[in-house]
């Protein structure tokens, strides 16, 4: 099932979207199905039915925070020349940070060089805190694209990463939440003007998604709609106002954002 956020009489709704195609777009004629409610709580279809055309996708949940994760991927560790972590390294990104699809990622006048992180998103559908191995996976509402924005000239100045990740429109986060998915083999792209400069498999990953939500649920409690972001493949690399960029995930979707120059 594909759970996407639409705009509806100016306000925010969630609903169920039929008609994707092969490669993980909307076709022309897709239709969502409005809930009432939201998936976290309970969702029952309200009988409003509309073309997806005539609406406006959002990004798929407003989280209350996003915990990511660095040096998820060998080959990403080693591009940047660090070592690999003995357990999941973890940081923030703030709720301000989250954009939609088509929103236009802002490129801030305080860095010269903001990259790209395609990345694989959990979006938590249930309170998570100590979970197991074994039931990790029970807290888990579905997947999403996501693009870790990352300021990287500020990443290495400051010396920590609130800054570099956390401007306002540094968490692109959609199409939509796919809530079956098998990710084993599913690959993971980020392309620049058509041109692909990321490309792994989500199975490549040096901790997979119950040892991430382990490793951080013991340490804070996840929230329903919070989301989790798994790391990025090698190939990160910069943008430039006029630019689009975009995440594909097999099996679950596309992506897309414009970049714009600051004001």
């Amino acid at each position: 099932m594909r759970i996407c956020r639409v705009v509806v009489d100016s306000e925010p709704c969630f609903g169920v979207l039929e008609g994707v195609d092969a490669d993980g777009r909307a076709r022309d004629d897709a239709m969502v199905a409005l809930v009432s409610g939201t998936p976290f709580t309970s969702a029952t279809a309200d009988g409003r039915v509309l073309p997806l055309r005539e609406t406006r996708l959002l990004a798929p949940v407003v989280p209350s925070k996003i915990v990511a994760v660095g040096r998820n991927y060998l080959d990403h560790a080693k591009e940047m020349g660090n070592d690999v972590p003995a357990e999941p390294l973890i940081f923030l990104k703030p709720s301000t940070s989250v954009i939609g699809p088509d929103d236009p990622i802002r490129l801030p006048w305080q860095s010269e060089r903001v990259e790209h992180e395609g990345e694989l998103a959990i979006v938590i559908g249930r309170l998570c805190r100590n979970v197991t191995a074994e039931n990790a996976l029970d807290h888990v509402l579905g997947y999403t694209c996501a693009n870790d924005v990352t300021a990287r000239d500020l990443q290495r100045s400051d010396g920590q990463w609130s800054r570099a990740k956390g401007f306002d429109s540094f968490c692109p986060l959609g199409p939509w939440i796919q809530t079956e998915v098998d990710l084993d083999e599913a690959r993971i792209t980020c392309s620049v003007n058509g041109e692909v400069r990321q490309q792994g498999t989500l199975g490549d990953m040096i901790f997979d998604i119950p040892q991430i939500l382990v490793h951080i649920s013991a340490a804070m409690t996840l929230l329903p709609g919070d989301v989790v972001l798994t790391g990025t493949p090698a190939g990160v690399g910069p943008l430039g106002g006029s630019d689009r960029v975009e995440v594909s995930i097999e099996g679950i979707g596309v992506l897309s954002n414009p970049v714009v120059d600051h004001a």
